[in-house]
């Protein structure tokens, strides 16, 4: 197996598209660990992740090539170890500078200095926020200004966002082709006329206030 040439062992990693068989693939050998390592795009954590940050660094040190980062703390309790906090997200904007796509739900533990170190991704595209109650407008802001190429905003039961200058700031300057907002309190139907010429290039729009669209 170790003397499989590394390009013929990265065609085969290629071809596995489950991460489960992917976990399997890199324990047959340290080679194959490796290659499966460097050519890993995606990676989806919960409960069970180490949030210290020399865990972190580690793991993303591992996955240099991420691009689809996934963060669910679903199933989450206060007997559980602590959560990924702003720390956290420095470490992974610091560690993975492909990334373009991030997911965070239910991560109660950051807030807008945490998405401060986020808008130092300049890859990102798409971020969805389910259920992050400390973050603010300021926060959604700042990664409205620091990533240019987002296209995809989530937001999910963020009841701490209003209709702050992020709205008009992602009509105005943004590129925005899908804009999900959801039982969030602080942002009315009427807030989202704030987005004025960010309507012409959306494509995606769900906006829903007590379950009612």
């Amino acid at each position: 197996m170790e003397d499989i040439p590394e390009p013929l062992l990265a065609e085969i990693v290629k071809r596995i598209t489950k991460t489960s068989d992917l976990n399997s693939l890199s324990l047959v050998s340290k080679q194959l660990c490796t290659v499966e390592a460097e050519h890993r795009d995606a990676i989806r954590v919960g409960c069970g992740l180490n949030p210290s940050a020399e865990a972190l660094v580690s793991l993303f040190s591992r996955f240099p090539n991420l691009v689809k980062v996934e963060i669910n703390y679903s199933g989450w309790k206060t007997s559980n170890r602590d959560q990924l906090n702003n720390q956290g997200l420095l470490v992974l904007s610091s560690h993975c500078p492909s990334l373009s796509d991030l997911a965070l739900s239910l991560c109660s533990y950051i807030d807008d200095a945490g998405l401060g170190y986020l808008a130092e991704c300049k890859n990102l595209k798409s971020l969805r926020l389910d259920r992050a109650p400390a973050v603010t407008s300021t926060g959604i802001f700042q990664v409205a200004v620091g990533c240019r190429y987002l296209s995809v905003l989530h937001l999910v039961d963020c009841t701490a966002v209003d209709n702050g200058e992020w709205l008009e700031y992602l009509g105005r300057y943004g590129a925005l082709g899908e804009l999900v907002v959801k039982e969030c309190d602080g942002i009315s139907q009427y807030d989202l006329l704030k987005f004025g010429p960010g309507w012409t290039s959306l494509q995606k729009f769900e906006f829903e206030i007590n379950g009612n669209y």
